[in-house]
């Protein structure tokens, strides 16, 4: 499979928002973004403002939350017909397919920095379901199951500091206590922030 190996921040720069890929650096002053702007990567990056087409909308729209996730694009394809086939709003059972999988579950219960550590976490067998080891980071939670870490992830000293801060807030669709956690129920749309325009998705998937 293709993984993207150079500098996280240049997506972030690319898509014009943080995406959040490294952790307690993007809420630092060390994050590009804060430091430059928004400005996309590359020689003539200064030079890049002019408006994008109505297909290039769509398109960023759509390389912004297949990178927010960390999934490729035969993979997303695959969450999009999944969601196209849900009975309701296309988009919204989308976001809801990508919020369900484990490693994305693992990041928002705050039982990893980002979604790269908590794609880590999860490859690397630190990661359970209903007490059983699941190391496969496109798993579907479903309401109602338990997520937590094993013993010695509990150990890893970025995850002791993490499990430390008090001030992480968990979502309200997740429940957690310590290094145990729940989804309780799938999140609504409202519950997701609107820096996602989910209908530039469903249209760039339908021309």
């Amino acid at each position: 499979m293709a993984r993207y190996i150079d500098a996280k921040c240049r997506l972030c720069r690319r898509e014009g928002i943080k995406l959040f890929l490294k952790g307690e650096r993007c809420f630092s002053p060390k994050c590009p973004i804060e430091r430059k702007g928004a400005v996309p990567p590359g020689q003539h990056g200064y030079k890049s403002g002019r408006r994008l087409s109505d297909y290039g909308q769509r398109l960023r729209e759509k390389q912004k939350v297949k990178r927010l996730y960390g999934i490729q694009e035969k993979q997303f394809k695959r969450y999009f017909d999944k969601a196209f086939k849900v009975k309701g709003a296309t988009g919204e059972a989308l976001l809801q397919l990508l919020e369900s999988r484990l490693d994305n579950v693992v990041y928002r219960l705050g039982l990893a920095p980002s979604r790269s550590i908590a794609k880590q976490l999860v490859h690397h067998g630190q990661v359970l379901i209903e007490g059983r080891r699941m190391d496969i980071p496109s798993y579907q939670v479903k309401p109602g199951e338990i997520v937590s870490l094993t013993t010695k992830g509990m150990k890893i000293e970025l995850i002791k500091q993490l499990l430390a801060d008090k001030k992480r807030i968990v979502p309200i669709w997740l429940e957690r206590k310590a290094a145990v956690g729940k989804m309780k129920r799938l999140p609504e749309r409202e519950e997701l922030g609107g820096d996602i325009s989910e209908q530039l998705i469903v249209e760039y998937y339908s021309r």
